[in-house]
């Protein structure tokens, strides 16, 4: 019988972190979210080559500014550590592996959707609006719907039997609000200028997403509790729903509410997890700012 959490090729990696005390058929006890975990050069590459439509240049630009930047390792440690509070634990971590340049697998896309634009203080779109080529639609919403399909096969073996799921995220240290159209490239180079950058507001270094925008709370209560206690005692400020809340538009708040209580969708700021943040360029985690930024969430998972 075929592993419903196995890895799908091109769409995502699954790692499965056991202790050393747990069964080899336990059912995850915590399941991670990284959906916009295609960080690295390759994962744009890769893609890139396999479309076969017209797309700008430089697009590999807004590929590095608008990627989760070390979400992918921040939610392997946070299972690490998890298990290796209690050896009996098991966790998986989804990791996508689709960039969101292309199309976002954190969006609600119909399958028959059509790129579009957004005007700045509107969600980025689930398709992007220089996706034109009938070819790469196809292949891109396929991708989307196997991604979709394999978090939800996740969900039902993890949160269906009582477990509970962080939607790993990491957002840019500043808010930086431009339209995301066919000068989304030119738009953030001229942004972030260094005369400009400081202008835009700086984001918190830890958002917890736990509402809806008409004031639902989804999220796992004594979780949220928990982890804003572990962050202050490190010293890291922690907003809520400061950034946006589970929008309607987003499969995190499809999740969310599905089963309410059981989740937390959170962003960590991009800069307190790299080496040096380089926003049009590849970046490299620092393993000891993310170990330190993991213990909090893994201890507060383990209190509960």
């Amino acid at each position: 019988m075929p592993d419903p959490l196995a890895p799908v090729p091109s769409v995502a990696d699954v790692a499965r972190v056991r202790g050393v005390a747990a069964r080899a058929d336990a059912a995850p006890d915590l399941l991670l979210e990284v959906p916009h975990g295609a960080t690295r050069a390759a994962h744009f590459d890769a893609l890139r080559a396999a479309l076969v439509g017209a797309y700008p240049d430089d697009l590999r630009d807004f590929f590095f500014v608008n990627t989760d930047v070390g979400a992918p390792e921040l939610a392997q440690r946070i299972a690490e550590r998890f298990v290796g509070a209690d050896p009996a634990r098991t966790a998986v971590v989804v990791r996508c592996l689709v960039p969101r340049t292309f199309v976002d697998c954190n969006r609600v896309v119909p399958p028959d959707a059509v790129g579009a634009a957004s005007r700045p203080g509107q969600m980025t779109p689930g398709l992007m609006p220089w996706v034109k080529d009938d070819a790469d639609r196809r292949l891109l919403l396929a991708r989307h719907a196997a991604y979709g399909a394999l978090v939800a096969r996740a969900a039902d073996a993890t949160l269906a039997r009582g477990g509970r799921a962080l939607m790993v995220h990491t957002y840019a240290p500043r808010s930086v609000d431009v339209a995301v159209d066919e000068r989304i490239v030119a738009s953030l180079h001229d942004a972030y200028r260094p005369e400009v950058v400081e202008r835009w507001p700086l984001r918190a270094p830890v958002d917890l997403i736990t509402k809806t925008p008409d004031g639902a709370f989804l999220a796992d209560g004594g979780l949220v509790t928990r982890v804003r206690a572990g962050l202050a005692s490190l010293g890291v400020a922690v907003a809520e729903n400061e950034a946006y809340g589970l929008h309607p538009s987003t499969s995190a708040a499809a999740l969310a509410a599905r089963f309410p209580g059981t989740t937390l969708c959170f962003e960590v700021r991009r800069d307190l997890l790299v080496r040096r943040f380089t926003p049009f360029l590849e970046m490299a985690t620092d393993p000891d700012a993310v170990d330190r930024l993991a213990a909090p969430f893994a201890a507060a998972l383990a209190a509960g």
